[in-house]
């Protein structure tokens, strides 16, 4: 079973939206068996709190519920728990690897990454408003990512 951790500041946008398209992905190509995938964050500023209506919005729009979804922080345990923990943005990675004490097994990636777009970051809508190109981002990041691991 492959577990990965998809990471950002409040865990109400991005990371949410990377996990539940993630998962429906999963689900569409018959491996949902193969998979343990949530979402965290850095901070705790959000913790306990729904996924923001509009990501939520968003996914509805593409038929992904993500319901009963609320934030947690990031653990130092989830290190060792997660195969790959897969970040939003550089700042992200700074705080993923604080909070984990570093990067030894080469777990912490930029999501972006898989969409051989490396060092790109993924548009963080809490201050654009453009959630359509968090969308975008996070759907090539996540097929990439998907494409990186199994063969489909």
């Amino acid at each position: 079973m492959t577990k990965i951790l998809f990471v950002c500041h409040g865990n109400i946008c991005r990371s949410p939206m990377a996990e539940f398209v993630m998962k429906d992905l999963v689900k569409k190509a018959g491996l949902t068996s193969q998979f343990q995938i949530a979402s965290a964050a850095t901070s705790r500023e959000e913790i306990g709190n729904p996924v923001y209506p509009p990501a939520r919005r968003k996914l509805a729009e593409h038929g992904i519920s993500c319901a009963g979804k609320t934030a947690r922080q990031l653990t130092r345990a989830d290190y060792g728990a997660y195969d790959l923990l897969i970040g939003m943005d550089q700042a992200n990675l700074r705080n993923m690897r604080r909070i984990c004490g570093g990067d030894p097994e080469g777990k912490i990636h930029l999501l972006l990454e898989y969409a051989d777009r490396s060092g790109q970051e993924v548009a963080d809508p809490w201050y654009t408003g453009d959630f359509e190109a968090t969308w975008q981002d996070v759907l090539a990041g996540c097929q990439g990512l998907l494409a990186s691991l199994y063969i489909l």
